[in-house]
């Protein structure tokens, strides 16, 4: 019986775009289906957390993405426009359209069977160096690189319950233990961050989750 590993996971998170080799990688070497579980990013979520924090946290996060990047080999810009729209005064904007909106996109990707390959897709896009990522055809290639069309996953998300969805996302990730992504939920155990994909590979092969075999 395939078992489901979910993974709770955002479009602003830089270390969730630098999960996503290993994400489709779990689903090509073990008998596994990997559930892409959207949510809104901490800033969006709880803002006045989120600005609270000390600033020596952001100053880290900068630095060790960008490292952890290029330690994998994979392009590493801060995304221009940013997915989190900043007020004038440095602090979150209560309006959010960017964000929601691929928000829901990858919730509709995951609901066609194409989550993980849209999710990495999509951040390679964003987090890859195109500027205005978000206009033009940029999107709509990415969505058909991994085999969706992207006009009608818009069809489905205008009157959908795609923001409802997102919502138990976000009430599950905080039931499996954790706030942070990515995290990878195996049997409800979480596993937090791109670093713990290894640790997570060990445990399937500790349950003896099958590998796949070579075609």
């Amino acid at each position: 019986m395939t078992e489901t590993i979910d993974v709770f996971w955002s479009f602003r998170s830089p270390y969730s775009y630098l999960a996503t080799p290993d994400m489709l990688a779990l689903a090509r070497d073990y008998d596994v289906a990997v559930n892409l579980r959207v949510v809104l990013p901490l800033a969006v979520r709880d803002r006045a957390g989120y600005l609270a924090r000390d600033p020596k946290w952001v100053r880290y996060i900068v630095l060790d993405w960008q490292r952890r990047a290029e330690f994998l080999g994979l392009p590493h810009v801060w995304p221009d426009p940013d997915p989190v729209a900043m007020d004038e005064k440095g602090g979150i904007a209560q309006q959010q359209p960017l964000i929601h909106w691929l928000s829901h996109l990858g919730v509709e990707a995951q609901r066609r069977g194409r989550g993980p390959e849209f999710a990495r897709e999509v951040s390679g896009l964003i987090f890859g160096g195109t500027q205005n990522w978000h206009q033009g055809i940029y999107l709509a290639q990415a969505a058909a690189r991994a085999g969706l069309h992207l006009e009608g996953m818009w069809d489905e998300i205008e009157d959908g319950d795609h923001e409802a969805e997102i919502e138990a996302n976000q009430a599950a990730l905080a039931k499996a233990g954790h706030w942070g992504v990515p995290t990878f939920v195996f049997r409800g155990e979480p596993f937090f961050g791109q670093d713990r994909v290894e640790m997570l590979r060990w445990t399937l092969d500790q349950h003896g989750i099958a590998n796949r075999p070579f075609e």
